[in-house]
């Protein structure tokens, strides 16, 4: 099974993007620090989309944004799912009612 750590704490990478934006290389920075280079070129990435300093690409969303569409989606399918069953249970009443004829397909 892989090591995974912990994440690093918030200012930890908030000084590491800011050594960077100082004009440290994220490859020297990640041989004395331990995070990989790519993941603090992920870091300074996220931190300038998030402080507007880059252009987010469509696919890209910032934390904020798919923290609410995971939210959205999560709420879409609970009411997809309350729907079906009042939909069935609709049918059910209207059955026992006698305003639909059982097994009718409307023809």
């Amino acid at each position: 099974m892989p090591h995974t750590r912990p994440p690093y704490p918030a200012e930890f990478r908030r000084q590491i993007v800011e050594l960077v934006r100082a004009g440290r290389d994220p490859t020297d920075l990640a041989r004395e620090f331990e995070p990989s280079a790519q993941a603090i070129r992920n870091w300074v990435a996220q931190a300038d989309r998030s402080e507007g300093r880059r252009e987010a690409k469509a696919e890209i969303l910032t934390a904020a944004e798919r923290e609410e569409l995971i939210r959205l989606r999560r709420e879409v399918r609970q009411l997809r799912l309350e729907r079906d069953i009042l939909s069935k249970a609709a049918a059910w009443f209207a059955r026992e009612t006698g305003a639909v004829p059982s097994g009718s397909s409307g023809s």
